[in-house]
């Protein structure tokens, strides 16, 4: 018998509304809710193929023990009592001896990284890591310094802007960073039909690039010092609202001294965009009277993203946009998310890595120094990681140094849905439910921060049942924390509350898991904020519009939390980063003179970072069974490659091989390889095993001195590469393509 449900997508910020139809137990189609408010009718090929994944018979459906070289099915008993017993000896020496690293997927549940974080607040370890210091932690790092909280993150009026500005994100193909943009190609196009005008600022001309008005080109590595010279520009063009600054900002006054020095025709050389071209486009955006420049990961992700970040949020700050009806915007969530960190000194910078003397960002250090802080001896020696909702063989720099690191760890312990790359090497495996099998709310930004660009608030319930073992994140880590001999967050009293929630869930999961009772704790959450009852908001498939939202004037003079209640635009952090600029621009001079090739990602309409591999029907289209190299015509020519050859990429930590595929909308100089690829290491993962491909991370450098000093991202986009025929065949069965790394 069929039944319809309804839920919505969290595989990314879209949250894009679905049904299901179920038979059997099993979701046997998932498609767009047409009807939904804030969603639009849509989804992406990703979102609806989704339920393949967690169908698949490569899921964790039960605890694994490592035993030598093979897993073995053991009970939850076992494992928690084991796990536990060795993270008690391990503490004893020091708490800071335990780690934790938070993946993406873990973000898109709400409770989810609440119970990791408290977990690890119970055993006392600073030594906390997260996947936003490969994509996103430069938003955050400035966002702390000028706004006093990493979640202020302004985003775009979509339904009123002018002129939008769009630099290092590709949101027909990734969606929105942050922001809950439904089919984003229709939303562009709405821009457009109403008379904004969009423009694009990339290496390649991207997907998002086809649908604005115009394109250009622009080196990778070099957005910093085009933002400069817009700033420059912007002051001689009179386009700052000096009495708007001076009223609600600090540091006006510094960032002109800082501008003066960057005028268009200094950097021109360096970045490639002529001056008159950037001089346009300052001018029309000042006189489109409502703009927004909009970032994203690719400019996080290369080398200087910080200080981009900065400057192009300094910029919507006094041009007048920020805060502005068709501006930037910030959201307005179930409750002043900003006011209660501050208040609670929640994302206090005051923590310092072991290597490196990293600050710690939104509780979390560099994942960029995790190897190095497993292999460097000391009392606070990592010996045990847990990895949750992540796969950082995948994403993290220099994976094959990190692989071996991981080698020597004492303990590594894994929630997942499948036996992935990571978890090949887990001393334990635990097996999680997927977003289809549990009850949720939005996730953080959304509900927390009002980062919609149609504000609704949803719910929904687990769609299907979990076919095996499979626990809930929060319920795990509960259980863990129990099995450690801590409470969550240290609280005695809270852990024993949950504990007892899940004894008492008992007599209605007969036959089921043990389980808090997520429903309740989602249902407390909505009427603490007085948003209503979780039973009457699923009732609501359709999404119910709610107070939440962004909303122009709300912001300055009245939320921003800083000491002083005034948005900072020129930080002491990022202020001492500016010394290095003259620096940074003579080597980043130095190395396009020598004709050094930059590698930039590229994003697949049919894969998701390194989630959806396993599915073949997102794997059987353009990319077929490998990922590859993309160049110029004029660039494989000079390198004496041609389509479908083969080529070595080298960086200066590795070197992988790839079939070669010509793009005609690279900037010449740049190449471009799809990341997410190389799962030959996954012992569990039978499609995506079998794929070929390689791991583009691999040519990432790692340690203290790689990685970005004011936010620890680390440096993905922008590598120097050198580039030549390959020197043998590719190895389909090594995530490099070279046949003597398939023993490494």
């Amino acid at each position: 018998m069929s039944e319809t449900k309804h839920t919505f997508c969290r595989i990314c910020e879209a949250s894009c509304g679905l049904v299901a139809e179920v038979e059997g137990g099993k979701i046997v189609d998932l498609s767009p809710n047409k009807g939904h408010i804030g969603t639009d009718g849509f989804a992406c090929m990703k979102g609806l193929n989704q339920h393949k994944m967690y169908d698949s018979p490569d899921r964790l459906q039960y605890p694994l023990k490592r035993v030598g070289d093979r897993y073995e099915r053991i009970s939850w008993e076992q494992a928690l009592s084991e796990i536990g017993a060795k993270v008690k000896g391990l503490r004893a020496v020091s708490p800071h001896a335990i780690s934790m690293y938070v993946g993406t997927a873990a973000g898109f549940s709400l409770l989810h990284p609440v119970f990791a974080e408290g977990f690890m607040k119970g055993v006392g370890s600073r030594s906390m890591f997260s996947s936003s210091t490969q994509d996103c932690a430069n938003r955050f790092a400035s966002a702390t310094e000028m706004y006093g909280f990493p979640f202020t993150q302004p985003v775009v009026d979509l339904d009123h802007v002018k002129y939008m500005l769009i630099v290092g994100t590709n949101p027909i193909v990734s969606k929105w960073t942050f922001l809950q943009v439904a089919h984003p190609g229709k939303r562009l196009k709405e821009v457009r039909k109403r008379g904004g005008r969009i423009v694009v600022v990339d290496p390649r001309e991207t997907e998002t690039a086809k649908v604005a008005d115009a394109h250009q080109f622009i080196r990778p590595n070099t957005d910093v010092f085009f933002f400069l010279s817009f700033l420059h520009e912007l002051f001689l063009q009179g386009g700052v609202d000096r009495e708007r600054a001076q009223r609600y900002m600090t540091g006006l006054d510094d960032v002109e001294r800082l501008a003066q020095a960057w005028p268009a025709e200094k950097t021109a050389t360096l970045t490639g965009i002529e001056p008159a071209a950037l001089k346009a486009i300052v001018a029309d955006y000042i006189g489109a009277g409502a703009s927004a420049i909009v970032t994203g990961t690719g400019l996080g992700m290369g080398k200087h993203g910080t200080l981009a970040q900065w400057i192009a949020d300094v910029i919507n700050a006094i041009s007048g946009n920020l805060d502005r009806r068709g501006g930037v915007l910030l959201g307005e969530g179930m409750f002043d998310f900003a006011a209660y960190a501050k208040k609670e000194k929640l994302f206090d910078r005051v923590q310092r890595s072991r290597v490196g003397e990293f600050r710690a960002l939104n509780g979390g250090f560099p994942g960029g120094i995790l190897a190095d802080e497993i292999l460097k001896p000391g009392t606070e020696q990592i010996k045990a990681l847990f990895v949750t909702g992540g796969n950082p063989l995948m994403t993290m720099p220099n994976a094959a140094r990190l692989r071996k690191a991981l080698g020597e760890l004492e303990l590594l312990v894994v929630t997942d849905i499948y036996l992935n790359e990571t978890a090949s090497l887990a001393h334990y495996v635990l097996p999680a439910t997927s977003p289809l099998e549990r009850a949720d709310l939005p996730f953080v930004f959304p509900l927390f921060l009002g980062m919609q660009s149609r504000p609704y608030i949803a719910a929904t319930d687990a769609v299907v049942e979990p076919t095996g073992e499979q626990r809930d994140e929060a319920t795990l880590y509960t259980q863990l924390a129990r099995a450690c001999g801590v409470s969550l967050f240290g609280a005695k009293p809270l852990q024993w509350i949950m504990q007892l929630m899940i004894w008492g869930n008992a007599p209605w999961r007969r036959g089921k898991q043990p389980s808090l009772p997520i429903r309740l704790i989602l249902d407390l959450i909505l009427r603490s904020a007085k948003l209503g009852k979780f039973k009457d908001i699923i009732q609501q498939p359709q999404g119910l519009p709610w107070r939440g939202g962004p909303k122009p004037e709300s912001y300055l003079g009245k939320r921003c939390v800083t000491d002083d209640g005034k948005v900072h635009l020129a930080p002491e952090m990022l202020m001492q980063q500016t010394a290095r600029l003259e620096t940074i621009f003579a080597d980043e001079s130095a190395s396009y003179a020598r004709g050094e090739l930059r590698l930039i990602s590229k994003r697949m309409h049919s894969t998701h970072n390194s989630w959806t591999q396993n599915i073949a029907e997102l794997t059987n289209g353009e990319m077929g069974q490998t990922n590859y190299l993309y160049m110029h015509p004029e660039d494989a020519q000079a390198k004496g490659l041609g389509e479908k050859s083969v080529a070595d990429i080298h960086s200066r930590t590795n070197t992988i091989r790839l079939p070669v595929k010509l793009l005609e909308t690279l900037m010449p100089g740049t190449v471009a390889i799809p990341h997410g690829w190389g799962h030959q290491n996954a012992k569990g993962m039978r499609i995506a095993s079998s794929l070929g491909g390689a791991n583009v991370n691999l040519l990432a450098a790692d340690g203290p001195d790689a990685v970005e000093s004011v936010s620890g991202m680390a440096h993905l986009t922008g590598i120097p590469v050198r580039i030549e025929p390959a020197s043998g065949p590719i190895d389909v069965g090594s995530w490099t393509g070279i046949k003597e790394e398939r023993a490494a």
